[in-house]
């Protein structure tokens, strides 16, 4: 069966799919990946380190920008383009239970940003051809209007998606209620092997000894509390409850043949000074020798798993006084061999604590990798559709034709390199150049720590929220308030300029960063505080990238417009990969706490440079911009 070649199709039936179907890759690279990474037990680092290195087709689309003019149809890139973002989701929802899963499902990752770029270009190039001048003018509000609701689709609707599917699939969550009591006997330490669990029958499900007990606040030696810590590690641990993958963060030049030349001179070295003089764990010394009580959770499974199945439960604490905290046991693996063994989790009371109080805690073993899977197929699908809908329904414009020909792919070549060298001749270029690199260089660190940080147990230093709740307060109240925030900052732009703006702006976009200070040191539950936060710093990001994003097409002026705004765009790119690259190491070393002030303190640069940015005072005014994705 036969398209029909139609020249022009109404707007409304092709533009607003074509824009969501645009975004869609970009937010499932950027920000699905890290929340599904994250939920698979993957370190800060190593999220960090790979999920930034995804911006590199971003970075070099400019490159390959003339290979899409020059070889076939734009129509024909969007086609082809959407059915390789479709391959590449279908490849991860595969992958993701296999055994071997962070390698295969980053190369799809890889498949997706590129096709992704790619996909962008061409769309951008078939937006212009397949519109008059006024219909282009005219849906630029749509376009962006439905890459915006791409982004809510899917820092939203698809994480609540997996957090619905975890939170209803997998193990019953199991309760446990701790209380602190002034007076109380403290009582003995029962050695695991002695543990008798009742018999149970039914489904598979946690068990728990003891569900409900309460702990003396009479302290103890420091020697007893260690040893009794010491204990349930080396009892984990060798009982298989751990993986060393799962529980250890891994250097960032780390190699199983021993530290580089660059690893012993420079990397080691500064963790070593980073641990010894920002690291979480610096506590003021003490002169006595007692500490708080501590008491031991028992865990174990009711039923043996199937063979090669694996049972993650999350443990930590759901609400109430953070004086009782948990200090071993956060997370634990059961399989066939070890289901009957019990797990060992160990509360341990502030040694300030003399008053009754409690707390509780929670064990979690939802299916993980099943609420990803069903995710990321439900993306295939849709993409499928997308790609056969787009297939016959988008038109077929006079003007957009191949060029094929040796001497117009020559001179398509020459053209390609001036306007890179007319680029760099730009007044201040270096000064321009410096500018998009630190503008974002604080929120390039954040947004990939964010996300983890909320999820992350409080024990770590995290708030402790659910998938679902991330894609909520991200995908809902983030968005809205970043898309209001783009909209005022538009607004005043348009009638003041962007010179005039330009600091205020800066300001919003860095300043709110101090929002994961306070939440770091405060670990609130207060969901509505949580909310609060995150649309005060979404909004001052959404007002702040206006300036960013007015400068860009500020510098791209001229007789190659659209190629210089596409090279400008690479440097954008390139500013948000290396800060977040080491964004997770750096936070493993040193904590939350002391990350998000480093974020904070890493936007003064921003500020430096801004003050030797070049603009017109005139431009921006009474214009309509075009906004980048």
């Amino acid at each position: 069966m036969t398209t029909k070649k139609v020249s022009y199709r109404n707007p409304w039936a092709w533009v607003p799919t074509l824009y969501f179907t645009e975004g869609i890759p970009y937010v499932v690279v950027m920000t699905v990946s890290v929340i599904m990474y994250k939920r698979l037990g993957i370190s800060n680092t190593d999220i960090a380190l790979y999920t930034s290195w995804l911006y590199l087709p971003w970075i070099i689309k400019p490159f390959w920008s003339p290979v899409v003019d020059i070889l076939k149809t734009k129509r024909f890139w969007v086609i082809i383009m959407q059915l390789l973002v479709g391959a590449g989701l279908a490849g991860i929802a595969l992958t993701i239970p296999g055994p071997n899963f962070l390698r295969y499902t980053l190369a799809f990752f890889w498949l997706l940003a590129f096709s992704s770029a790619t996909h962008d270009i061409a769309a951008d190039g078939f937006y212009m051809l397949g519109l008059s001048e006024h219909e282009q003018a005219w849906f630029v509000g749509i376009r962006s209007t439905f890459y915006r609701v791409a982004m809510i689709f899917g820092q939203g609707i698809l994480i609540i998606l997996a957090g619905y599917i975890e939170s209803h699939s997998g193990l019953p969550s199991v309760n446990i209620n701790v209380y602190s009591k002034p007076n109380k006997q403290i009582t003995q330490i029962v050695y695991p092997s002695t543990v008798n669990f009742p018999k149970e029958t039914g489904n598979l499900r946690i068990v728990t000894f003891p569900n409900t007990f309460t702990v003396s606040t009479k302290n103890i030696s420091k020697t007893e509390a260690d040893s009794i810590i010491n204990l349930a590690t080396t009892w984990n641990t060798s009982h298989g409850f751990y993986e060393s993958a799962e529980r250890k963060e891994t250097s960032l030049l780390k190699r199983n043949n021993g530290p580089s030349w660059l690893e012993k001179t420079i990397v080691l070295p500064l963790e070593d000074f980073l641990k010894k003089d920002f690291g979480p764990e610096i506590k003021k010394p003490t002169k006595s020798k007692l500490t708080g009580n501590v008491e031991i959770i028992y865990f174990q499974l009711s039923n043996k798993p199937k063979p090669g199945e694996k049972i993650v439960v999350n443990f930590g604490r759901e609400s109430g006084d953070k004086s009782i905290s948990l200090v071993e046991g956060t997370h634990f693996v059961f399989n066939s061999n070890n289901w009957n063994k019990p797990a060992m989790a160990v509360i341990q009371l502030d040694p300030k604590l003399t008053t009754f109080s409690s707390a509780r805690f929670t064990a979690r073993a939802g299916n993980i990798p099943l609420a990803w899977i069903i995710t990321f197929f439900v993306l295939t699908g849709m993409f499928i559709a997308l790609f056969l809908y787009h297939k016959f329904i988008l038109p077929f414009p006079e003007s957009d034709k191949s060029v094929v020909e040796k001497a117009s792919i020559k001179n398509a070549l020459e053209e390609f390199f001036k306007t890179f060298a007319l680029f760099f001749k730009k007044d201040k270029i270096w000064v321009i150049i410096g500018f998009i690199l630190l503008y974002r260089m604080g929120e390039a660190q954040l947004v990939k720590l964010a996300t983890p940080f909320l999820l992350d147990a409080q024990e770590v230093g995290g708030l402790a929220l659910t998938t679902g709740q991330i894609g909520f307060i991200y995908g809902t109240v983030g968005i809205i308030a970043l898309t209001i925030g783009g909209i005022i900052g538009g607004l005043v732009a348009a009638k003041q300029g962007v010179k005039y703006w330009m600091w205020w702006m800066l300001i919003a976009i860095n300043l709110p960063d101090l929002v994961y200070v306070y939440l770091s040191y405060t670990q609130t539950t207060n969901l509505w505080l949580i909310n609060l936060s995150v649309a005060f710093e979404q909004f001052g990001y959404g007002f702040g990238f206006t300036a960013f994003l007015l400068v860009l097409i500020y510098i791209s002026e001229g007789e190659h417009k659209t190629s210089h705004y596409a090279i400008a765009t690479g440097f954008m790119a390139l500013g948000m990969m290396i800060p977040g690259m080491f964004s997770g190491w750096l936070q493993s070393i040193i904590g939350y706490k002391h990350f998000f002030i480093w974020v904070s303190i890493s936007t003064i640069p921003a500020f430096i440079i801004t003050k030797f940015l070049p603009l017109n005072p005139e431009f921006g005014k009474k214009t309509k911009v075009k906004e980048d994705e």
